[in-house]
C-alpha cells in the first residue's frame, strides 16, 4: 500500500462534544435603538461581561404584528457590545428567510428552561479611611515649686515647670519635660514609650532622669562634666545623651 493510500484512509477530523455555555438573547420587541441603549447600560455595569460572548438570537417570541426584523442590523448592534452571533432561533418565515440569506444557522424553538442572567455589579474597593488626627493636648505648665513627695504627670502632652524641683519630687510626661529652675528630683519623659521625647533643665542636679524607660541615676549623672549646668537630654541607640543647652 502506498503512503498516499494510507493517508486517504486515515481520519482527518474528529467530532467532540463541548460544555461551552451559550448566551441566548431573547427579543420581545423589534426595536434596535432600544436594544442598543439597554445593552450599553448592561456593559456600563460590567465592562467585560459581554467580551466576545457567543450568542444565539432568540426571535421566536417576537409578535407577528411587528414585521420582519433587520437581522444584519441586529447582529451589528450585538457585535458593538461584544456579543458574537452564532445562530438564531426563530419560527416566523420572514426571520428564517433573513437568516438563510446571510448563511446564518437557524435553530428550532427551544423547550428548554432558560434563566435570565445579569452582569455582576462591580463593587469598587473602599478607600482606606484616613486615621483620625491625634488629639493634641495643651502643654501642662506648673508655676510653683514642686516639693518632695509630689508627683506631677502631664498625660499626652509636654510638661513645663517654671520653678524648682526638690529632691524626692517626681515629674512625668508623655512628651518633653522643661524645668526652668534647679532640677533635684526625678524626671521621666516619654513615659508611654516616646523615644523622641527630651528633657531640658537649667540646672542638672537630678536624682534620676529617664526617657522611654532608659534612665540614669544621680551616681552616673554626677560623673558627667555637665552636672549642675543647663542641659538637654535625648535618647539615641538606647543610650541617654547629655549635651549643653
Amino acid at each position: 500500500m502506498s503512503q498516499t493510500e494510507s493517508l486517504d484512509q486515515a481520519p482527518v477530523f474528529q467530532l467532540k462534544g463541548s460544555m461551552l455555555a451559550i448566551t441566548v438573547l431573547e427579543l420581545a420587541h423589534n426595536n434596535l435603538e432600544a436594544l442598543d441603549r439597554q445593552l450599553a447600560a448592561k456593559v456600563a455595569q460590567a465592562p467585560n461581561f459581554f467580551s466576545n460572548t457567543p450568542l444565539v438570537l432568540a426571535l421566536d417570541k417576537l409578535p407577528a404584528s411587528e414585521g420582519a426584523i433587520d437581522l444584519p442590523g441586529l447582529m451589528r448592534v450585538c457585535r458593538q457590545h461584544g456579543l458574537r452571533t452564532l445562530a438564531i432561533r426563530a419560527n416566523r418565515i420572514e426571520d428564517i428567510a433573513a437568516a438563510i440569506a446571510i448563511d446564518l444557522p437557524v435553530l428550532p424553538p427551544s423547550g428548554a428552561r432558560e434563566r435570565p442572567i445579569d452582569p455582576v455589579e462591580v463593587v469598587e474597593p473602599k478607600k482606606p479611611e484616613k486615621p483620625p488626627e491625634p488629639t493634641i493636648k495643651p502643654t501642662k505648665i506648673i508655676t510653683s515649686p514642686v516639693r518632695g513627695g509630689q508627683t506631677v504627670y502631664a498625660e499626652g502632652c509636654d510638661l513645663v515647670v517654671i520653678a524648682s524641683v526638690s529632691p524626692g519630687a517626681e515629674l512625668m510626661a508623655d512628651g518633653n519635660i522643661h524645668v526652668y529652675g534647679p532640677m533635684r528630683g526625678r524626671a521621666l519623659a516619654g513615659h508611654k514609650g516616646n523615644t523622641k521625647a527630651r528633657i531640658f533643665c537649667q540646672q542638672l542636679s537630678a536624682e534620676l532622669v529617664s526617657i522611654a524607660g532608659k534612665y540614669k541615676v544621680s551616681e552616673d549623672l554626677r560623673r558627667d562634666p555637665l552636672w549642675g549646668s543647663g542641659v538637654q537630654i535625648s535618647l539615641s541607640s538606647d543610650m541617654l545623651n547629655i549635651t549643653r543647652l
